[in-house]
């Protein structure tokens, strides 16, 4: 009988790990480290660390975005990137919402477009409509539904000129609703001008290697 040496064992233990944790998804890439990225899990649902690619189309430049879903959502830091690896965006989400302060970037790295948004709270499953009257426009009743994921525009938003950084403007919001959509347009340069994003390790890797082409990403499939 041949003896099974020590490495064989530890080997065929792992495998039996591995295989267990890729069981719980449909659907998954492995990035060029190895690390599992773009799952779908047994219930349909985008989990985990994704990098998704946009092709460029009818005249639109591609893209590559990156962040972590949760429970099939966006949900949490996502930056934007162009083909090139230059940072083009950074969002906050809420279960597939926007949420907080959102940060666009010209191609030269200059800030261009603050928003601030309100997103769905997961704390709190149910929200407060209101009723009109037919023709009056006036609320009539308040009723109970159940919230859904969404988001609204809430807070100021902020326009820059590339290049200077110069303030054109600000906006502010409540609610989806405009509050000063006649302010007069700042004669200064804003001096509080966020710090830009730095990319990621992982960005930083892509870039190098793939300089604008798109890398490759072995595909991985368990049963159904």
């Amino acid at each position: 009988m041949k003896k099974i040496s020590f490495y064989s064992i530890l080997f065929l233990f792992f495998s039996i790990l591995l295989n267990e944790s890729f069981a719980q998804y449909k659907t998954y890439k492995l990035n060029p480290k190895g690390d599992t990225i773009n799952a779908i899990n047994q219930q349909g649902e985008k989990v985990g660390k994704w990098v998704i690619e946009v092709a460029e189309i009818r005249g639109e430049p591609g893209y590559v975005e990156e962040g972590i879903y949760k429970k099939g959502y966006k949900d949490g830091y996502w930056r934007k990137y162009s083909i090139e690896g230059d940072l083009l965006a950074v969002e906050n989400y809420i279960l597939g919402g926007k949420d907080g302060l959102q940060q666009y970037f010209s191609p030269l790295g200059d800030l261009v477009q603050e928003e601030n948004w309100r997103g769905y709270n997961p704390d709190a499953p149910y929200d407060t409509v209101a009723v009109y009257g037919t023709g009056s426009g006036e609320i009539i009743d308040y009723k109970i539904v159940k919230a859904e994921p969404y988001s609204v525009k809430h807070g100021e938003w902020k326009y820059y000129e590339p290049g200077s950084g110069r303030l054109l403007r600000t906006e502010k919001w409540e609610r989806n609703n405009l509050v000063n959509p006649n302010a007069p347009k700042p004669e200064s340069a804003s001096l509080d001008k966020p710090k830009k994003v730095e990319k990621t390790p992982e960005m930083l890797e892509w870039e190098k290697k793939n300089s604008g082409k798109k890398g490759a990403v072995r595909d991985g499939r368990t049963g159904l």
